[in-house]
């Protein structure tokens, strides 16, 4: 016999609120991520931020992301195959793998350093401007996921724009 949960557990409170706190550094953060992703594909920038924030945890940086992707009309096979893209390739471009790949070697730097056949395959793919805009993308993410998730911000509420 199974059972049906339909009152859902509360939302846990935020720490603190980063924005109001720490305004200047918030309004840095933004401009750096725009910079960061105006010289990259919008589709792969997306999935760059829903993998890295998957690996760190983030669910607030998962929920906005993921929103923002289908919102921009990603499709849900991929988000959701983007958990296990290793068994999944064939739902992305190669281009679009190198940068996941790419984003797992930065995010996850306690392991070791970027390996340098990492970093060849995605030269393959990307002009070196575009590609210094990817690290940079990767970079920015990891630091809004780890400002998320001091700071516990709370998923579910966010909309895409527009909508």
């Amino acid at each position: 016999m199974t059972t049906t949960q339909t009152t859902r557990l509360p939302a846990h409170a935020p720490r603190l609120q980063l924005a109001g706190l720490a305004p200047d550094v918030y309004k840095a953060m933004v401009r750096l991520d725009g910079a960061a992703r105006s010289g990259l594909d919008p589709v792969i920038a997306e999935l760059v931020k829903i993998r890295a924030s998957q690996i760190n945890h983030c669910a607030f940086c998962i929920d906005m992301h993921t929103k923002d992707a289908l919102a921009a009309g990603e499709s849900v096979d991929r988000i959701v195959q983007l958990s296990a893209w290793e068994e999944s390739k064939h739902f992305y471009t190669a281009k679009e793998v190198a940068a996941i790949e790419l984003t797992e070697a930065i995010t996850v730097l306690t392991d070791r350093f970027v390996p340098d056949e990492v970093f060849d395959r995605v030269a393959e793919h990307f002009e070196p401007e575009e590609l210094a805009h990817l690290i940079a993308a990767i970079t920015v993410i990891n630091a809004w996921n780890r400002l998320a998730v001091s700071t516990r911000m709370v998923p579910g509420e966010y909309t895409p724009a527009g909508h």
